[in-house]
């Protein structure tokens, strides 16, 4: 009996450790809107919206340490129509990795960001997200995420300096919504205030077209070409206000003159609970025997922090296109939009502009 109770402590005591050893987390955001969005040439629409301040999804994260600082980890995370209840892509749309990480580093295996759009993400006050995300005006998409990618990250112990780099399958273009091969790095340093990043890719499509952007874009599906993407970013934190901004290159290489130039400035001002988020957004394209078309954004923001996790916002947005153009700040009924809801009846008439404004709830669990 003596030796039973003791081998049932002992085995308790494995158990303890194993329990500290590992673990894994249920989280989230819900963000929900009430939105107004006119377009030119189109009647107004009255929606309620998703990913107004943050994107709405609900993931899974967890983490084992294997001893000899030597780590595992995954990711598991799903976008959320959270206006509607259904997923707004395939289900782990937005994130589904594994890790291995030391003091060497991350090896990384999964679906996940590309090094090129951090840079866009990060240094937008809005975080792409939105009546203001920088990217309403993106007449060339850089690509989100990347389907069967390998990925190492710098060790965070280098003095202020992080990277990334990328390579991602197509896989025989059946990679879903990504049928492209992807290779492509970061690199920034960071230190104090100030915070400055680079980032370059090729995406390349062979035996299939991609047109999962903005149907407002002039250029419409891409096949069997080679994408060029490179772009650079920045902030400074003054105390009083974060300024950033970044500015990003496209260029399709089979083309003989595709190329599209695009920047973004914003900041954010927080004082007490609250902050002010501005931002100004530009891009122009230009392809040959088609023109140059230029859309230009002016956004801004006011968000109330109820707490840590809850937040109350407005947003208020102008884009104005130029003759060749015909970009949207949301998403339009019969486009090619892939996530949320179509918050506006129409793409705006070429030339036309796109206005709108949202109020929202955004809460972290």
């Amino acid at each position: 009996m003596k030796k039973s109770l003791l081998a049932l402590a002992v085995l308790g005591a494995f158990s303890g450790v194993a329990s500290a050893q590992s673990s894994v987390t249920l989280y989230g955001t819900i963000d929900l809107a009430g939105r107004y969005v006119k377009n030119e040439g189109s009647n107004r629409r009255f929606s309620l919206a998703s990913d107004g301040l943050n994107s709405s999804q609900l993931g899974f994260r967890g983490v084992e340490d294997l001893g000899g600082g030597l780590k595992a980890s995954f990711v598991l995370l799903a976008g959320v129509n959270a206006d509607s209840g259904t997923a707004n892509g395939k289900f782990w749309n937005r994130r589904s990795t594994v890790s291995l990480s030391s003091n060497a580093g991350e090896i990384r295996l999964g679906r996940d960001y590309t090094p090129t759009f951090w840079n866009l993400t990060l240094f937008d006050a809005f975080g792409t997200n939105g009546l203001g995300n920088s990217l309403n005006t993106a007449q060339r998409h850089p690509g989100t995420r990347q389907d069967n990618t390998i990925q190492y990250f710098l060790p965070s112990n280098l003095g202020g300096w992080y990277g990334q780099f990328m390579a991602g399958t197509s896989e025989g273009a059946t990679s879903g919504d990504r049928p492209a091969r992807y290779l492509g790095g970061r690199v920034g340093f960071a230190a104090g205030p100030f915070d400055v990043a680079v980032a370059g890719a090729q995406i390349r499509y062979r035996g299939a077209s991609f047109n999962g952007w903005t149907a407002g874009a002039p250029g419409g599906a891409i096949t069997n070409d080679d994408q060029k993407s490179i772009n650079v970013g920045a902030s400074w934190n003054f105390g009083f206000a974060k300024l950033m901004g970044y500015v990003d290159y496209e260029r399709l290489d089979n083309a003989a003159d595709d190329r599209e130039l695009r920047g973004s400035i914003s900041a954010v001002i927080p004082f007490g609970q609250s902050e002010v988020h501005v931002g100004y957004d530009r891009s122009r394209l230009r392809r040959d025997g088609a023109g140059t078309s230029t859309a230009q954004q002016l956004k801004a923001s006011y968000v109330y922090n109820l707490s840590k996790r809850t937040a109350v916002y407005g947003t208020v947005s102008y884009l104005d296109n130029n003759r060749n153009a015909a970009m949207s700040i949301a998403p339009a009924s019969g486009t090619n939009a892939s996530t949320g809801s179509q918050s506006a009846t129409a793409l705006p008439s070429t030339g036309g502009d796109s206005r709108g404004v949202e109020f929202g709830v955004r809460h972290f669990f």
